[in-house]
């Protein structure tokens, strides 16, 4: 028997129609596990380096928080004020204004046009800065300003001291943030987590020759942040120009000075977008502060918030990831490889988030242990546990949309939703719960996460749904193109 006659034989024993079909979809189905399977490891590249980079400087905060605690109740809700509050201010804002760099660097990186990622970061260093100066006041005058709040007189003292000492901290945000973006905009993570552990490690030596052994009390535990940032600032600086980037980072240049006024409006697009959401928290706690017994209620809720911030730390990878992704693709024009990586990061995150829902209504009443003593304290973060663990739920979507905003370069379109959904709606709800309805703490954080947050959230998927992903490719050619030749006027 001839090979012909073989295969004509064999081809005559198959029914073609139905076996065709199923090897189709098994090709399919091979093909889309193929794709997530690539695309997968690509956001993990990105996103596993930077959650623990942005667990171990959160951690910073957290063990910080934790030292002030076992000094007692009034030092655990200063340097919960100081932190969440006065530095939650500037930091939103200046990491927002840093995140236009995901935009431009994402975009540039995967057009090929390397050089421009380094002359990118310069103009944000110039511009986060001066921005630093402008915001100095919020440290200078804290305790005025948190009194007239409504913050009680001494709990408003202790956190104007302790934010005094922040300052140094305030400025570390102008250099770090906009490193941190320009390096993993080119994929360059694993060198922030090695200098994030470093930091980590030396904080909390420094925390405990502070606290504990020179018994700085709760200036020095304020003080060991400093040393700890600066410490993760100056090594990623030190990576980046010493070698680490050969092809990106090519030494000062006067160019960081041209289409800084462009570059300042993408910036505060950006600053407004995400100090939007920043703010959101921080408000809580300041609306808390004028309950009654307010430092039993901001010591729980601080607790709370400091629980969130930590998970948050996975979304917010997310968000970078999640930015980076979307923006290296549109800037190779791949349009529909950037819708592709919206899914998988989604779909991933949301995993995550429901793991760690579960894991909150697990331990309700065991967490606040790590950081009070305190019965009334545990009490009332044991009550407050529920609407926790629903937050961290919410949160595992709404940060990566975000992160697919800010690669695409929505950033100024989602600064007015995030201020409608927060303001408009959440801010009022949350004080006509806390206090109309005699609520409390409760009632302003429920009223705050499912009328602003769970509305931003669905708007957010609505406008991802319907982007036409290969018009997003090529206003990215368009954009980049202005960019480079600011003076340029593009149609």
């Amino acid at each position: 028997m001839t090979s012909k006659e073989a295969s004509s034989l064999g081809e005559a024993k198959v029914p073609l129609l139905e076996d065709k079909t199923l090897v189709d979809r098994g090709e399919q189905d091979q093909d889309l596990a193929r794709r997530v399977w690539v695309e997968s490891k690509k956001l993990w590249h990105i996103v596993g380096p930077a959650i623990f980079s942005r667990i171990a400087s959160y951690s910073m905060l957290v063990i910080t928080q934790a030292f002030a605690g076992h000094l007692g109740d009034l030092e655990l809700a200063a340097i919960s004020i100081a932190n969440n509050v006065v530095v939650g201010f500037d930091f939103g804002l200046l990491l927002g204004m840093a995140s236009a760099l995901e935009t431009l660097c994402g975009q540039a990186f995967g057009a090929k046009k390397y050089f421009m990622l380094g002359v990118y970061m310069q103009r944000s260093w110039i511009v986060l800065f001066i921005c630093c100066i402008l915001l100095l006041p919020i440290y200078l005058f804290a305790s005025p300003v948190l009194k007239l709040l409504g913050q009680p007189e001494e709990l408003a003292e202790l956190s104007g001291v302790v934010s005094m000492w922040l300052i140094p901290l305030h400025f570390s945000f102008a250099f770090q943030f906009p490193l941190q973006r320009f390096l993993q905009s080119q994929l360059k993570t694993a060198a922030i987590a090695w200098v994030s552990l470093l930091a980590l490690l030396a904080h909390v030596f420094v925390s405990w020759l502070f606290v504990f052994k020179l018994q700085f009390g709760v200036i020095g535990a304020a003080a060991t942040i400093n040393f700890s940032w600066w410490v993760l600032t100056l090594g990623l600086f030190g990576y980046t120009v010493w070698g680490g980037c050969p092809h990106t980072w090519t030494g000062f240049s006067m160019e960081a000075f041209s289409g800084l006024w462009e570059f300042v409006k993408l910036s505060a697009a950006s600053g407004v977008m995400l100090c939007l959401e920043n703010w959101y928290y921080r408000i809580l706690i300041l609306m808390t502060g004028n309950l009654p017994n307010a430092e039993i209620a901001v010591d729980a809720l601080s607790i709370c918030m400091t629980i969130n911030g930590l998970e948050m730390m996975i979304p917010l990878a997310f968000f970078v990831g999640t930015g980076v992704r979307v923006a290296n693709e549109l800037g190779a024009g791949n349009g529909k490889g950037a819708k592709f990586a919206t899914i998988v990061a989604v779909v991933t995150s949301i995993i995550i988030g429901l793991f760690f829902w579960m894991l909150i209504l697990a331990f309700h009443d065991k967490f606040g242990y790590i950081f009070s003593n305190s019965k009334a304290v545990l009490d009332e973060v044991n009550k407050l546990s529920l609407l926790l663990a629903f937050t961290i739920l919410l949160n595992s979507v709404q940060p990566v949309l975000s992160g697919v905003a800010v690669g695409s370069g929505w950033q100024s379109y989602v600064a007015y939703i995030n201020l409608g959904c927060y303001y408009i709606i959440g801010v009022p709800l949350g004080f006509v719960m806390g206090w109309v309805f005699n609520q409390g703490v409760m009632g302003i954080w429920a009223g705050m996460i499912f009328g602003g947050t769970a509305t931003q959230t669905l708007i957010l998927i609505l406008i991802t749904m319907r982007c036409d992903w290969d018009r997003e490719a090529e206003k990215a050619k368009l954009h980049l193109r202005k960019w480079e030749n600011p003076k340029q006027e593009l149609n």
